[in-house]
């Protein structure tokens, strides 16, 4: 026997059904149509799922220690910024060397800059984050 005619036959057998019809087409559609379906599914079924799990979130231990994160540098950014801040500025009229001085200048600027408005704004960006893009997050209030 020959290999093609096997191979012929083979593949004959496994499109056709035993009326004689083709049905590798018929399953390819089935096939799109499901998946179709499927994706569809899930394209419309999950962001009422990420609402849901909104409101149960703000209950862990997770949305707590972020809390709890956004409390420390709410408050304690701006209170370390300001005592190095203010630190540096009363030891630079104690200190009489030229390169000391405006390393203490330099230590007051980040202190000001870090302490007093980088850390109060990322707290309010990370806030607006979460409240308003995240899904379900408005429910936490952070």
């Amino acid at each position: 026997m020959d290999v093609e005619k096997l191979y012929s036959a083979v593949g004959n057998r496994l499109t056709t059904n035993t009326t004689g019809r083709n049905i590798g087409s018929h399953s390819a559609i089935r096939i799109t149509r499901s998946v179709i379906v499927v994706a569809a599914f899930v394209v419309m079924v999950d962001p009422v799922m990420a609402q849901a799990a909104g409101s149960t979130f703000c209950q862990t231990a997770l949305a707590r220690t972020v809390k709890n994160i956004f409390t420390v540098i709410q408050f304690g950014g701006p209170l370390v910024g300001g005592v190095v801040a203010l630190g540096s500025t009363v030891a630079l009229s104690a200190v009489r060397r030229a390169d000391l001085k405006r390393e203490l200048k330099e230590m007051r600027n980040q202190g000001i800059v870090w302490g007093v408005i980088v850390a109060p704004l990322g707290t309010v960006t990370i806030q607006f984050i979460l409240n308003n893009i995240v899904a379900g997050g408005g429910s936490c209030a952070f």
